[in-house]
């Protein structure tokens, strides 16, 4: 027994000292975010806004695949803080996810630092709020990945690139929309979109023969939307850190928590071009502009915009029609498609059912008749310390009951390494969206009205993309197939905020029984403790 013990000591410590050693030959950068109110006026009326570093949207994020990222963020707001970080796996365990499950929140006046690797990532990523309704009024912005000099890129070295932060803005202060929701009234439409803070004006320049690489994420918090440029085609390169087939569209649609990295050749004569964001499936139609201007330039952009293109089955026909590029490298130098995930057998199908719920008298959201309230102590935290009382695991049923919906936290569970059929079933007349922390998943159909087995037969089980959210069209569903392979408690969530807000959210928990490095890190060092974790 003794002889056992020592070797488990000696495994860890050998796996604690290779962790130590690929972290230290790969670089580190430094940031840090201040987090405070500011005023500004998007749309010409003051108000306040969430600035960090005195910037709307915050700072764009550029790192290499593999850099270890460290970000001091300090919260002057008055109320506790936290930013999740879109897209990025965290690989090894959920500590710096950044949403109530997982992370107590920043006090207010005091810091916390996020201490993440980049591992194995490369694409367009962004970060925001996840606390309260903090989101609605900025502190938001882009992450992108790069790749390593030794990963080749399937498509020509841009001559440069540029970033395209666009969301939806209300002329009200965050704490008026959370009122709003806690109140029980209908949210809002939104008054306005905005490219990078600005409804229209901003101005990315470029040179005539050149190719540049545009990167565009969907921050809106309900909106989905229609981008397009003016005298242009765009040629689909990446989607949320998986490259696609390139094909050339007129126009692609980006929904919530989406994004998107296009490649732009500008040989159009040159002048000035606009760039156009407009929201989807709602009225009235939102308009956000920019201008693409080539250098030298004095013609202001003139002539018809692009239309829109038509609505939901034309949107549907656009999603079915992007295709992971299998021979492409991602991070790494094996080809996408070395991942054979359609051979792959399904050990859990769950299929997840989005419904409006009236409880206590006010509207809230739920899946499968369960609208999330988080605990004062983060699941995580919970599940780390043994602490009873604040979760119970696989509670939430693994289909749809049609019982009537009621509050409590959902927590699914499954060991590590698991295949796992998940099914988002919308039967609701208007789109959904969901992001799933920590995991990019396969979306492998889209399509009307009821999922059955039988609908196994539709799958694109060859070069489906892998994503982190994805969308499902009204009275419609979606299926995607999920590697367990991340360790953690993971945030899946409505990418619609007020829902997610109103309890459209859930935790997956990914555990198996040995405590390993190689598989998850202990809590951090710096780590916040909150509710029972705290007593």
């Amino acid at each position: 027994m003794r002889g056992a013990i020592l070797f488990h000591i000696f495994l860890g410590i050998l796996a604690w000292l290779c962790d130590s050693y690929v972290k230290a030959d790969d670089p580190s950068r430094f940031l840090t975010f201040v987090v405070e109110y500011g005023e500004i006026a998007p749309l010409g009326v003051r108000q306040r806004g969430i600035l960090i570093n005195g910037q709307f949207p915050g700072p764009t994020i550029s790192c290499v695949t593999n850099d270890n990222v460290i970000i001091n963020v300090i919260n002057n707001l008055d109320e506790p803080f936290l930013i999740t970080w879109h897209g990025v796996k965290q690989r090894k365990g959920s500590w710096e996810d950044g949403v109530l499950g997982t992370n107590c929140p920043i006090p207010p006046n005091t810091n916390w630092t996020y201490k993440m690797q980049m591992k194995d990532q490369i694409g367009t990523y962004n970060y925001y709020p996840s606390t309260l309704m903090h989101r609605a009024a900025g502190g938001f912005g882009g992450l992108n990945i790069l790749r390593r000099p030794l990963i080749p890129i399937p498509y020509p070295t841009p001559y440069g690139e540029f970033t395209l932060i666009i969301n939806d803005w209300w002329n009200k202060d965050n704490k008026v929309l959370q009122q709003i929701l806690d109140s029980g009234e209908t949210f809002p439409h939104p008054d306005g979109l905005l490219i990078n803070g600005l409804p229209k004006s901003t101005t990315f320049t470029g040179t005539k023969g050149q190719n540049y690489l545009i990167r565009v994420s969907n921050l809106c918090l309900v909106s989905s939307i229609n981008f397009r440029i003016q005298g242009h085609t765009l040629i689909l390169v990446e989607v949320e850190g998986s490259h696609t087939l390139q094909e050339s569209y007129e126009s692609l649609d980006i929904h919530p928590g989406q994004s998107a990295a296009f490649l732009l050749a500008l040989n159009a004569t040159v002048k000035d071009y606009v760039i156009i964001a407009s929201s989807r499936f709602t009225k009235p139609l939102l308009n956000a502009t920019a201008t693409l201007r080539y250098e030298g330039s004095n013609t202001p952009a003139s002539g018809l915009w692009p239309p829109a293109p038509p609505a939901y089955h034309w949107s549907m026909r656009q999603a079915r029609e992007i295709r992971w590029n299998l021979t492409a490298n991602a991070a790494r130098p094996n080809p996408q498609g070395s991942y054979h995930y359609g051979t792959i057998p399904i050990v859990r199908t769950i299929v997840i059912a989005n419904s409006p719920a009236l409880i206590n008298g006010k509207e809230r959201y739920a899946l499968n008749s369960v609208s999330y309230v988080n605990p004062s102590t983060p699941l995580k935290l919970a599940d780390y310390f043994n602490i009873p009382g604040v979760f119970v695991l696989n509670a939430t049923k693994d289909y749809p009951t049609g019982s009537p919906a009621v509050l409590g936290v959902s927590v699914f569970g499954f060991s590590l390494h698991d295949y796992v059929e998940l099914v988002f079933q919308n039967n609701e007349n208007t789109l959904q969206s969901y992001h799933l922390d920590g995991y990019d998943f396969w979306t492998v159909a889209f399509a009307d009205g009821q999922w059955n087995t039988s609908m196994r037969k539709i799958y694109n089980m060859e070069d489906a993309t892998t994503r982190n959210t994805v969308q499902v069209y009204p009275n419609a569903w979606t299926a995607i197939l999920i590697s367990m392979d991340n360790k953690g408690m993971w945030n899946l969530r409505s990418a619609i905020w007020p829902r997610r807000y109103l309890g459209q959210e859930a935790y997956m928990r990914v555990w198996n029984i040995e405590r390993s490095l190689y598989t998850e890190y202990d809590i951090p060092d710096n780590a916040i403790l909150c509710g029972k974790a705290k007593q």
